[in-house]
């Protein structure tokens, strides 16, 4: 029976994606679990794998198409002999009208494809959909409409789809599917239906002015320059988007303070020079390393520092997940460091390497780069003197780090040169107050500068 191979959801903000390249040719074999196409989003290149056995009969998105939605036919599979239905895939993969299964224990309504095809779907997880109800129309009466929890309205994405194209609320339509969920033929039925005259304004409603339209926006300025225009990413439109969120939103404070080097350089050198050569246990420590382990023993005695803001609270983490900023050629991804202080500085090390690498690469898991408490940015290897970096949502702080330089400080009544890097704590202030911020960086302070304290 032909299937639909939807766009899968690959992690829980993803809303649509770019269809990377297909590993599997049309006429292919499939197997259940082999990785058939690779799927780009927001934050990396990901495998898609097969759930269903068959042959891939067509694909219906070609490599390197950007903005392909999530639950979006991209393909058909088909068994064995049999001939790939003609026409679109919502229509042609498989039969059986506006039919879908029942909906899972928790309440869930199939997908599109399988409403519009009454078949099984390939690579893809029944999701509830929420119908969005057109602005400025009145609402339904309670009983005319299905409610899931919250009082949301549920049907299936084909009818929901129907009923924005022909400007139907959706509160007003009866549900008649699994659990009062609005499908295909409630659509069909609520346009045929004949629909009541229209009761007359009274005159003075008819007489009453209209309010004046918004004013427009005005146009961004032209670009009269030689230039030429590089679309944005689905990364890139997404970093934009959070970090005007984050700005315009978040309150921002800032600490910086000086931190002097040489102690812990000296412990670095100290234990790269005890490192096996190679093996299983080799390792070779970074500034950067070093850094990670201080903010995170740093956060684990100041925990009410390791926190996020929320309507009704604030969220204290009993884990210190410290996520790192690492540059990518689309932009920034911050691989996370779990736990971070309860591990030894050569399991950082190396498993700082390994995420960075795979970060570049795209290649890592949702679980690895989403979620963490707090941040750190370090550009210290651009040479950069000091900078403040912006807060990654919903986390309460992050560290700039800069390069470490030789300066002359003051010990005592004499002028000596040491190695002096200058951070910058950017914090939510609705989090945490700038007496606690202050604590926090001269905490980080003391223990970079006695580094022996954390191999305790």
């Amino acid at each position: 029976m032909a299937t639909n191979i939807l766009m899968p959801a690959l992690s829980p903000t993803m809303t649509e994606g770019t269809l990377a390249r297909w590993l599997k040719k049309e006429g292919e074999a499939v197997k259940s679990g082999d990785v058939i196409a690779e799927i780009e989003t927001d934050k990396a290149t990901m495998e898609f794998e097969a759930v269903d056995e068959g042959i891939l009969g067509k694909i219906l998105v070609p490599d390197g198409t950007e903005g392909v939605k999530v639950n979006q036919p991209i393909g058909i599979m088909v068994d064995e002999g049999e001939a790939v239905p003609s026409g679109d895939a919502a229509s042609s993969a498989g039969a059986g009208g506006d039919k879908g299964p029942a909906p899972s224990p928790s309440g869930s309504p199939a997908l599109e494809a399988v409403e519009a095809s009454g078949g099984k779907v390939a690579g893809a997880a029944e999701q509830p959909v929420q119908a969005d109800i057109p602005k400025g129309q009145p609402p339904a009466p309670a009983t005319a409409a299905p409610q899931g929890q919250g009082g949301r309205i549920f049907a299936s994405p084909l009818a929901r789809r129907m009923a924005q194209q022909a400007g139907i609320d959706l509160g007003a339509v009866k549900g008649s599917g699994p659990n009062g969920r609005i499908v295909k033929s409630d659509i069909e039925g609520f346009q045929a239906a004949p629909k009541p005259a229209a009761a007359p304004q009274p005159a003075a409603a008819q007489a009453a002015p209209q309010a004046a339209p918004a004013p427009a926006k005005a146009p961004a300025p032209a670009i009269t320059a030689p230039h030429k225009a590089v679309p944005h990413s689905t990364m890139r439109k997404v970093i934009a988007r959070r970090l005007s969120e984050a700005k315009q939103t978040i309150p921002h404070f800032y600490v910086s303070i000086d931190v002097e080097l040489d102690a812990l350089l000296k412990l670095r050198a100290d234990l790269n020079a005890r490192s096996p050569k190679e093996g299983p246990g080799a390792y070779k420590l970074s500034v950067n390393d070093l850094v990670i382990k201080a903010a995170a023993a740093t956060l684990r005695k100041l925990p009410q520092t390791n926190a996020s803001w929320t309507d009704d609270a604030t969220v204290i983490y009993d884990d210190v997940d410290i996520s790192i900023a690492v540059s990518i050629p689309d932009g920034l991804i911050t691989p996370i460091i779990r736990k971070a202080d309860q591990k030894g500085l050569a399991t950082i090390s190396n498993e700082m390497k390994d995420l960075a690498s795979r970060a570049k690469a795209g290649k890592l898991k949702p679980d690895e780069f989403q979620g963490g408490g707090f941040s750190i940015s370090n550009m210290g290897m651009f040479g950069v003197k000091e900078f403040s970096a912006i807060i990654n949502p919903p986390q309460a702080g992050i560290l700039a780090v800069s390069a470490g330089e030789k300066r002359p400080v003051v010990k005592g009544d004499q002028i000596a040169i040491a190695t002096v890097m200058t951070v910058t704590l950017s914090v939510d202030h609705r989090v945490i107050d700038g007496a606690l911020a202050a604590e926090w960086v001269s905490t980080f302070k003391s223990i970079v500068e006695d580094p022996l304290s954390l191999m305790l």
